[in-house]
């Protein structure tokens, strides 16, 4: 059961140059380096937010909606006084 969670290490030389010959073929040597820097740069964000919620202050009392009368179930019944 270990062994079929650990694929990566069932992987040679051979699949993992089939991998990134298909990949370049995909995307283009200019494109890889973009596509990096991008990924990096979200987990970077990503990063940085999980730090920024520990940070937070003391959690904000919930607001309350304003109040909004029933809707009448007679259109000719006296409405109720708001207030």
């Amino acid at each position: 059961m270990l062994n079929s969670l650990l694929l990566i290490g069932s992987f040679g030389t051979t699949e993992i140059l089939l991998i990134v010959f298909v990949v370049i073929l995909l995307f283009g040597a200019k494109r890889i380096p973009e596509l990096f820097k991008g990924m990096g740069q979200g987990v970077r964000e990503f990063k940085d937010a999980t730090k920024d919620e520990g940070k937070t202050a003391a959690p904000q009392p919930p607001v309350q909606p304003p109040y909004q009368p029933p809707y009448p179930q007679n259109p000719n019944a006296p409405q109720p006084p708001l207030g």
